[in-house]
């Protein structure tokens, strides 16, 4: 009798975990720090890095959310979305995970740090974002 009892909850609890998880996923939320930046071409240049640094066409300045995921597919979780900052946590499934934190200083001025794994293997890394043209 016990044991019945038992099995009724753990299939209870079980039911309700998989309603959760076949939920559709919520939108993600207006990002407004995204918005405000200018479209264009950016220069990426990593922090204490002498080089020239990396070219971006922004159309959709999202692809500055994961940086080091280029265009893969990733499902994002808004953590902090306030007007000059910006945090997010991504997954991209076996290619990975991070998160990225911007902070806008003008239109044409951001700063960004992104953490995570990325094939395996961890990164940890900071880029200045400049608009420089147009493309």
């Amino acid at each position: 009798m016990k044991g019945m009892k038992l099995i009724k909850s753990v299939s209870a609890v079980a039911v309700i975990l998989l309603g959760f998880a076949i939920a559709a996923p919520a939108q993600t939320p207006r990002m407004a720090l995204l918005e405000g930046l200018s479209a264009g071409e950016w220069t990426l240049k990593q922090r204490g890095s002498t080089g020239s640094g990396k070219k971006v066409c922004l159309g959709n300045p999202e692809l500055l959310l994961q940086i080091q995921h280029g265009r893969a597919n990733c499902t994002r979780y808004v953590i902090e979305n306030g007007p000059k900052k910006l945090r997010v946590s991504y997954k991209c499934g076996p290619a990975g995970h991070g998160v990225t934190e911007i902070k806008q200083e003008s239109s044409t001025l951001v700063q960004i740090s992104s953490q995570g794994f990325r094939n395996g293997e961890p990164f940890s890394v900071d880029f200045e974002g400049r608009r420089t043209g147009s493309c």
